[in-house]
Formats: C-alpha cells, structure tokens, sequence
C-alpha cells in the first residue's frame, strides 16, 4: 500500500468517526467541520470553554458520563469532563441548527455516536484550551502587577513628602561619594613612602 493510499484510508476512518449518515445525508459528528458557516461570535463561542451555564453543565454531566462517579474527581478533572460536556452540547445545538430537518429519534442517534466517538477528543481540546487560558492569565497577571508596580512607584516619587525626604538622603550620598573620590585622589597624589629597613636606623 502507498503513502497515498494509507493517507486516504486514515482520511476515511477519521470521517467515519466525524460523521454519521442519517436519511441519505452526511451529518458531522465534529462541530469545527462546520467552520465555514460560522461567523466570528460562534466560532469564539465554540472554541472558549465557559460559554454555557454551570446549572446547563452539572445537569447533563449524567446524560454524557454515566460511567463516572464525579466525586472520586480531583478539580482538573471535573474541569476537562464540564468543559466536555459543554463541547457535547454545543455540537448537539450546532447540528440541529444546521440540519433542522432531523427528528428526535435521529438526534438521539447522532448524540450516541458522538458520545462514543468524540468524548476522548473533546477531553483533550479542553485541556489544551484550560491550559492555554491558564498561560494567558498568568502573563495577563504578572503584566498587570508591573504596570501596578510602576504606577505606585511613580506616585510615591511625585510626592512631596518624598521628595522632601530624597533631596537630604541624595545630598549624603553625593558627599559621601564625594569624600570617598577625595580620598582615594589623595592618596594617589601622596603615595606613602616605604623604606628599606636599612635606612630606617633600625638594627
């Protein structure tokens, strides 16, 4: 088998997984096929985790995970299955807005085979979503806490009181420095004399 051919048959398995044919028509099974019809508020929609309710999330938890018992859940891992569960949802809306013909019965069947096919899928694109944002909140807080840094920074200079306490504690500074380059000049201008013990009249 060629490079081509096995290129193709993992093409074909994928939209196997990715789809379902329903009445004659091909329904995707994978909301981000859709692309090309969203506009830029679904897209965000979509991509960013948090959209929908957390009353709308913890009720269908049971409906897509039945087998987990979320107790026994640490808070990363209720985090990736909620953000699931929204995916589920959200693609469940997407497809009966795009396909309004299908009936009950029919959702019904696309939503068992998206529960099998995509649920490991839409596990790791929340991860890798929560992930990313908790990167951008990070950078987004350390930069905040330099600009807050350097505002206060810039009051407290403008301040009188301040300014009042600097000029005498720049002032001891300079005659400090000053005094030190006083020395050092003088004693590069007197360098001691050391003489041998010879002519010291020390025997």
């Amino acid at each position: 088998m060629t490079a081509t051919q096995q290129q193709d048959l993992q093409l074909q398995r994928r939209l196997q997984q990715d789809s379902i044919q329903l009445g004659g028509r091909t329904i995707y099974l994978n909301p981000f096929l859709y692309w090309r019809r969203f506009d830029s508020n679904t897209d965000r929609w979509l991509r960013e985790p948090g959209q929908l309710t957390e009353d709308q999330i913890t009720a269908n938890r049971c409906r897509f995970y039945p087998e987990v018992d979320w107790s026994q859940l640490d808070d990363q891992q209720i985090a990736v299955r909620d953000g699931a569960v929204e995916m589920f949802l959200k693609s469940l809306e997407l497809i009966s807005t795009f396909h309004p013909e299908l009936g009950s019965g029919q959702l019904l069947e696309v939503e068992r085979k998206m529960t099998i096919t995509k649920k490991r899928a839409f596990e790791r694109w929340v991860d890798k979503a929560l992930r990313r944002r908790s990167r951008e909140e990070t950078r987004e807080h350390r930069r905040f806490e330099r600009t807050r840094f350097w505002r206060a920074w810039r009051e407290w200079i403008v301040l009188d009181t301040t300014q009042k306490a600097l000029v005498p504690m720049v002032m001891l500074m300079v005659l400090c420095g000053f005094a030190g380059w006083s020395m050092g000049m003088r004693q590069s201008v007197c360098p001691t004399l050391s003489l041998p013990s010879g002519q010291t009249g020390i025997r």
